[in-house]
């Protein structure tokens, strides 16, 4: 589901003092704003857009920006070389090569720098791109989800931070600013969330520039907001320890090393290809360390302020209006700990990303059933995860699940249906009624045949929860009473 249009919003814009008057098509930019209207140190603007059109003069991304750019493509360029390329043309040549070529990648990146711009436009925020062919984007701000300020490893050194912005029903992530300074990320963040009504905007600008210092550590000297919980690192790196893959690592190892000592080969492409089975093996278990490293969550209103991230930091804003479910995941090996973590569905949200760690899911990486109880109650109030008493499907069920009939349940409650899953990983998925896009009756053979059914609730976010294996009459009472309990939440008396 989708909010609707935003009013205008009558707050003045937090940061620089909103500039000047237009000026013609064609005008010099000295004098485009009046003296003190750009931040310290903010990059230079361009002239307002041909054709008189109202708005604030364009602006460029950081200098510093080809910089990075770069630097990336320098990496790039390296490893497409290869080792093979080094040890044909010498030292000298290779070295030679790489010049040419991060030369020709850094003016690339100066000529692309110089010819992208950015600046908001009434209630649109547009960005400029290209230098042979042209591109606008225009980006509705009453569309605008959210705006992250992520901070990759190059950006944390240089004091410089990505803005990435999502909007309702995009393919991907929308027009990412990169890079601005600290600081100016910040500002503009706030204000395109002030402008599409998503969050209250500060005061007084001193706070805003209060918030975060250029070449700060996080974007965010202090999450603004309400603070919820700080997961542990140690608490983070021993989860991850407890998973499969690094359970089960060691054994892996020894017989890797049997097999050396018995078969006598040592050559360089088996224990190459060793190495390479077990990083692909670690990766999972390490990326989700650096991704939740030094994790928080603040409440801020009707938003949830996360923060997390070592080599990358992210600033999030999640809006709770916008939640679809809540997923209570207890893994196998966390349970010794009475650990589980705790994930979002957000709509309006990519879910076309390749990279899923874009997505705002995280709401506890890991925690114990207090902790998960607590948060949830700020998410969904009234909702009480340590008290959530499921019926388990009919005794019969036991041909189906043998071992674990009783790890299956469903649930009723005043705003939220609730199921429960799992045998090995227990899962429990819990859906406001407001948020039920669509009910199903599904029926499978083997279901037929022993009276069952399952009853899937879809969401906007394209997943929901399922009551699985009910008895058949209760599967049609169950999917009735659900349909009359979503079009009641979502059209009040």
């Amino acid at each position: 589901m989708s909010d609707g249009p935003a009013e205008p919003s009558t707050v003045p814009p937090t940061g620089p003092t909103p500039p000047g008057p237009v000026l013609p098509a064609g005008a010099p930019t000295t004098g485009a704003a009046p003296p003190g209207s750009m931040p310290s140190g903010a990059p230079a603007p361009w002239p307002a857009p041909a054709g008189g059109a109202e708005g604030e003069p364009r602006q460029r991304l950081h200098p510093l920006s080809p910089v990075l750019h770069g630097a990336k493509s320098l990496v790039v360029v390296i490893a497409g070389l290869s080792w093979s390329t080094l040890s044909r043309v010498g030292f000298g040549w290779f070295a030679a090569m790489v010049a040419v070529l991060a030369l020709g990648a850094t003016v690339l990146s100066v000529v692309s720098w110089y010819n992208t711009g950015y600046h908001v436009v009434g209630r649109e925020l547009r960005v400029y791109e290209g230098l042979l062919w042209r591109r606008t984007r225009a980006i509705p701000l009453e569309r605008l989800q959210a705006v992250e300020v992520v901070r990759p490893l190059l950006a944390q050194l240089t004091g410089l931070a990505e803005l990435r912005l999502e909007v309702v029903g995009g393919g991907k992530t929308e027009a990412p600013l990169a890079y601005l300074g600290v600081a100016d990320a910040a500002r503009l963040r706030e204000r395109l969330l002030a402008l599409a009504g998503r969050v209250a905007q500060a005061p007084a600008p001193e706070h805003a520039g209060a918030v975060v210092l250029p070449g700060a550590a996080a974007p965010t000297a202090a999450a603004p907001g309400r603070p919820l919980h700080a997961v542990r690192n140690q608490s983070l790196l021993i989860s991850q320890l407890l998973t499969p893959q690094a359970f089960l690592l060691p054994f892996g190892v020894a017989f890797v090393v049997v097999q050396f000592l018995t078969a006598g080969s040592w050559s360089f492409v088996a224990v190459a290809s060793t190495l390479t089975a077990m990083a692909g093996v670690l990766l999972q278990p390490v990326r989700r360390v650096l991704d939740d490293w030094n994790f928080r969550l603040a409440r801020d209103g009707g938003t949830l302020r996360v923060h997390n991230g070592l080599l990358e930091t992210r600033a999030q804003t999640v809006p709770l209006a916008r939640v679809q479910t809540v997923r209570a995941t207890w893994p196998l090996l966390w349970r010794m700990k009475g650990w589980l973590r705790l994930r979002l569905e957000v709509a309006g949200y990519s879910v076309a990303e390749a990279d899923d760690r874009n997505r705002p899911d995280r709401l506890l990486p890991v925690g114990d059933l207090p902790t998960a109880t607590m948060i949830v109650a700020e998410v969904l109030p009234g909702v009480r995860l340590d008290a959530l008493a499921l019926s388990p499907p009919p005794t019969r069920t036991r041909w189906l699940h043998p071992l674990g009939r009783r790890a299956f349940g469903a649930g009723l409650f005043d705003e939220v249906f609730v199921t429960r899953s799992g045998r090995v990983t227990r899962q429990v998925v819990i859906v406001p009624y407001a948020r039920i896009q669509s009910v199903r009756v599904v029926q499978g053979p083997v279901q037929r045949r022993l009276g069952l059914a399952s009853v899937h609730a879809d969401t906007a976010g394209g997943s929901g929860a399922t009551a699985q294996d009910r008895d058949l009459a209760e599967a049609w009472a169950l999917a009735a009473d659900l349909t009359t309990r979503a079009h009641q939440a979502r059209n009040p008396t």
